[in-house]
């Protein structure tokens, strides 16, 4: 594919006009980072599974995308130290499957995280009403002020906005402690079955296929810790580090949230809830308490956290593919902070107007998880597709079980593309249609200005350069 495309000169000031700041984050800002990425997902989303397939149902598809997003993970952090590029996913594939693969990996990856803002902010939306702040009858003056301040916050610059989300995710796992302590003296395994004919599986195997999707949403966007590549100390050390460290925290709150949320309150009353803690705070009790005030005022933390950190996660993407020449080039240019603010504001914007339109967190974590799920597969396909091809890459750390464990990841990953049809045709619908418009433009128009000078085409050219020595 690579001689199907073409590179444009650009003056020696391209790359100087679109520079990240170096040596911003290490290891452990990074895992915060991970951990901040995903942890509304504890706070809201999940909860839907159990409508779909019941505790059980929602209990095996949590096992299965744990053990996808924890092979994944040890296959990325491998990747990641490599190829320490802000691309990441984009980067990866880009070296192992062209520039076709590697755009159509990017742009999964930025449906991913252009739209999940979009679906927290909902939930955001959901817990400010819920508390009866401000007297809103409509959210979207919540969605515009977050929108607002947190892009904000990130182009005045990097290294302080990954030291506040450390500190806003930090309130948001007091908060959960919190609230899994407290739900432990209401634990009774009967509510966990509570739904449909109280059976483990009410649903049968079809609910537990379409709650793949809500499990997903413990651990959705993890895998974005590489793309802060470029601003780590020593991404060789730390990435790995980081983003391992990261999937350790969120695969013991999945297991105490999946267990006491309902437990303590029962399945039934969480399965279309917008504030599932709280309310299960409030079950448990049999009315509001303070631990309920407390879980809904600071589970606004957490909410905040992943909305703060997947708007840095669709900079960094969005920045990586317009730098390369893949997306318009002007949306790559940095500020004298050395942030990409028209790659923080356009799809800040975007996120906002569908938050407004379609005010359904549910309808959106379809749209982001299907994204999601396909940047998976692809991601797993190239790092078994790098170890066969370059297996004398230099690889600072490499994945336990090599490409057995990516084989496992890439198995679920395929499982999980499927199971988003089984749960939503049109979120599924959407995401393909905008991957295939973006994969138009690139076919017919951003393949014939590609830019050579940009890190991660100048890795692939390395590479194939090398290959072509050797043959």
């Amino acid at each position: 594919m690579a001689k199907h495309v073409e590179y444009e000169k650009v003056g020696s000031d391209y790359l100087e006009h679109r520079q990240l700041k170096r040596g911003a984050a290490g290891w452990v800002l990074l895992a915060g980072l991970g951990v901040s990425y995903v942890i509304s997902g504890d706070f809201a989303g999940w909860n839907f599974g159990l409508a779909q397939g019941g505790w059980g149902g929602l209990l095996v598809a949590t096992i299965l995308m744990g053990a996808m997003y924890t092979c994944m993970v040890f296959g990325l952090a491998e990747l990641a130290a490599a190829l320490p590029v802000a691309g990441a996913g984009y980067g990866f594939a880009r070296r192992a499957l062209g520039p076709l693969g590697g755009f159509a990996t990017g742009v999964a990856i930025l449906v991913e995280y252009a739209i999940a803002p979009a679906a927290i902010v909902v939930f955001i939306g959901d817990y400010v009403q819920a508390l009866g702040l401000f007297g809103l009858t409509s959210s979207w003056p919540v969605y515009l002020v977050c929108y607002a301040i947190f892009v904000g916050v990130h182009l005045y610059g990097v290294g302080e906005a990954l030291r506040l989300m450390f500190v806003i995710t930090g309130v948001a796992v007091v908060a959960l402690v919190a609230f899994v302590v407290g739900m432990v003296p209401r634990f009774d395994s009967a509510k966990l079955f509570d739904i449909g004919d109280g059976s483990f599986l009410p649903f049968g195997v079809t609910g537990a296929l379409g709650a793949l999707v809500y499990a997903i949403w413990f651990f959705l966007a993890v895998e974005g810790v590489p793309l802060a590549a470029e601003e780590a100390r020593d991404p060789k050390k730390d990435m790995p580090r980081g983003i391992i460290g990261a999937m350790l925290v969120l695969l013991v709150f999945a297991a105490a949230i999946l267990v006491f949320a309902p437990g303590g309150a029962g399945s039934a009353a969480l399965m279309s809830s917008g504030n599932p803690l709280p309310e299960a705070v409030r079950a448990a009790y049999g009315g509001d308490n303070a631990l309920a005030q407390v879980v809904n005022y600071v589970g606004l933390a957490g909410l905040v956290a992943s909305f703060f950190s997947i708007i840095f996660a669709y900079s960094r993407q969005l920045f990586a593919l317009s730098r390369a020449g893949y997306l318009p080039r002007w949306l790559s240019r940095t500020g004298k902070r050395r942030t990409p603010y028209l790659a923080l504001i356009v799809p800040g914007t975007i996120g906002f107007v569908l938050a407004a339109i379609l005010k359904s967190g549910a309808t959106l974590i379809n749209v982001a998880v299907f994204g999601a799920a396909l940047s998976y597969v692809l991601m797993m396909v190239s790092h078994i597709v790098l170890r066969v091809r370059e297996p004398g890459l230099a690889r600072p750390y490499r994945t336990p079980g090599g490409v057995v464990t990516t084989g496992v990841a890439l198995v679920l990953a395929v499982a999980a593309v499927v199971a988003t049809f089984f749960v939503d045709e049109l979120a599924a619908g959407i995401t393909a249609g905008i991957v295939v418009v973006a994969l138009a433009y690139f076919w017919f128009y951003s393949r014939h200005h590609l830019v050579a000078a940009a890190p991660e085409e100048e890795f692939a050219a390395i590479a194939q350069a090398e290959q072509e020595l050797k043959d």
